[in-house]
């Protein structure tokens, strides 16, 4: 059993939230120096609370709460730092990555490097033009937090595929599924400024992380590819 314990002003982001009861809600947070975990935030949506317009996904908070395990309560939470609002065609890929560490992390497993990570894509989805490279950059650097970092011992003018936990094997430029040597060096660069190169990331990456998802399937994707039929931007 988790102790007991008391928190004070802990650097952390919300990732979701849901009613619970008539004012209050379930915090998922996601925490500097302790990771991942459930907070309950009373009277968070009553007509008198101060944290109501606080308690939003995408800001940086300083959380303090008290109790055990998934049990703790909110206690007190403020302004972390400047809030950069993500703009409305961002907001998806915000919320992309909040799903992915809910769903590839694991409660009260402490990811500061991760943490430090989020906060940079974050960052870059609020002052970018174009979303793909922040989200292959933070895919990447999630699947190395994870334990599933990607060996790119490839030379440029060779032609590879990709096997999950496996690594690469050589293959001929126009096989099914094949990697261009200098895209994945320019992966492992973190240098995608390439349509060729962003794209290359994509496949992969998904490939990884579909690995490590088990078949889950993200919301997320699901409306992406619902706008995408429909012709929204």
């Amino acid at each position: 059993m988790l102790p007991r314990e008391r928190i004070t002003l802990e650097p952390a982001y919300i990732l979701h939230s849901r009613e619970y009861r008539d004012t209050s809600r379930i915090l998922d947070v996601f925490t500097q120096r302790r990771g991942r975990l459930t907070l309950f935030a009373r009277g968070a949506r009553g007509p008198k609370s101060k944290l109501a317009s606080l308690l939003m996904p995408f800001r940086p908070l300083l959380v303090s709460w008290s109790g055990r395990g998934e049990a703790a309560q909110l206690t007190g939470a403020e302004p972390g730092g400047d809030a950069t609002p993500l703009p409305s065609r961002q907001v998806l890929s915000g919320f992309y990555l909040n799903e992915l560490i809910i769903n590839l992390t694991t409660r009260h497993d402490p990811q500061p490097a991760l943490f430090d990570d989020y906060s940079v894509a974050l960052r870059g989805l609020a002052t970018d033009a174009a979303p793909e490279p922040t989200l292959r950059i933070f895919e990447k650097r999630l699947l190395a937090h994870l334990g599933y970092a990607v060996d790119f011992a490839v030379d440029a003018r060779t032609y590879y595929r990709f096997h999950v936990g496996e690594g690469f094997s050589e293959v001929r430029e126009d096989a099914p599924e094949a990697y261009s040597g200098r895209c994945l060096l320019a992966l492992q660069e973190e240098e995608l400024h390439d349509d060729e190169s962003l794209d290359a990331a994509r496949r992969l990456l998904r490939q990884a992380l579909d690995h490590c998802l088990e078949g889950r399937e993200l919301r997320t994707r699901t409306v992406a590819r619902s706008m995408a039929r429909r012709g929204n931007p």
